[in-house]
């Protein structure tokens, strides 16, 4: 009888979660009351959401956070496996089965801030990345449940039916951790997804400078690369096209002050320096060098980037 590969069994259940279409009200409305929720907080809650997409951080803070529970669950069931053991006494067992709890509340108490997080960064999802991203949700609060649950038996003397619902939700935590791997890996979803290395390290030509009046923006090509060039002030600044958060075409988005903001997502990048000023993005836009020559405008990668290069 032919086994399948983890692989394999992995796949099925992906393309399996992916066509559970009646799913899609759930998901709406879902996402819609995240939103609303931190739109009804005005500014903080803004300041919180931003926070919690991990902008200040550089990246996004979600796999920050599951580190914690993962690796605090992980502790706790070897100091269970320890405890079963007949070779310790009872100082040392009962010493083991204090770690086994201690490590558990760690793990519930990060959980829960990995899960605001990450639910955060999911209401911007769409397609097959919303809904392996509510399955992956789901697993993570059974395994949560799980893990309460051990906790309070633990804490009524009811030790092996504790460890066995810890088994339980260990087993859980780990399916749902190969969902969040197909999350990053196959959506993409947390990865840069701007175009950094392409652009050209000599200054090419982009647009006839007549063609960019003041105060407008036009998306451009160089050398295979999308370019947003914004004139404003009499100066001419350059960003990469593709938004760093979800590649929303920026060029299709709104001018403010000495910000662009993309049309997907509400992401804000600064145009002196692409630097993120208002989430859900972390990581900055690609910042070219402008000049005008020759009735051209012309661009080419930042100094840094060509010193990083």
């Amino acid at each position: 009888m032919r086994i399948d590969r983890p692989a394999e069994l992995g796949e099925r259940a992906a393309r399996a979660i992916d066509r559970q279409d009646w799913l899609a009200p759930v998901e709406d409305t879902l996402q819609e009351a995240i939103g609303a929720a931190y739109r009804a907080g005005g500014a903080v809650g803004q300041r919180v959401k931003d926070f919690l997409h991990g902008t200040w951080l550089g990246h996004p803070l979600h796999p920050v956070l599951t580190d914690v529970p993962i690796g605090a669950w992980t502790t706790a069931l070897v100091f269970d496996v320890l405890d079963r053991s007949r070779r310790h006494g009872w100082w040392t067992r009962r010493a083991l089965q204090r770690r086994a709890d201690d490590a558990i509340t760690v793990g519930v108490v990060g959980a829960v801030g990995a899960a605001l997080a990450g639910i955060t960064d999911w209401q911007h999802t769409r397609g097959g990345a919303r809904r392996t991203g509510l399955a992956h949700a789901a697993l993570n609060t059974v395994a949560l449940a799980c893990y309460g649950g051990s906790l309070a038996l633990r804490a009524r003397g009811a030790r092996a039916e504790g460890r066995s619902l810890a088994y339980a939700g260990y087993a859980v935590l780990l399916a749902s951790a190969y969902l969040g791997g197909r999350l990053v890996y196959h959506h993409r979803v947390g990865v840069d997804h701007a175009e950094r290395d392409a652009a050209p390290a000599e200054f090419a030509r982009a647009l006839r400078d007549a063609e960019l009046p003041e105060g407008q923006h036009r998306r451009v090509e160089v050398a295979g690369v999308a370019v947003l060039l914004v004139r404003r002030a009499g100066r001419v600044h350059a960003l990469g096209e593709r938004c760093s958060h979800m590649g929303g075409p920026l060029a299709e988005g709104e001018v403010w002050d000495d910000s662009v903001v993309c049309p997907w997502h509400g992401s804000r990048f600064a145009l002196e320096d692409g630097r993120v000023l208002g989430g859900p993005a972390t990581m900055p836009q690609p910042c070219f060098e402008t000049r005008v020559r020759n009735g051209w405008i012309e661009v080419r990668r930042a100094a840094d980037a060509l010193a990083a290069a």
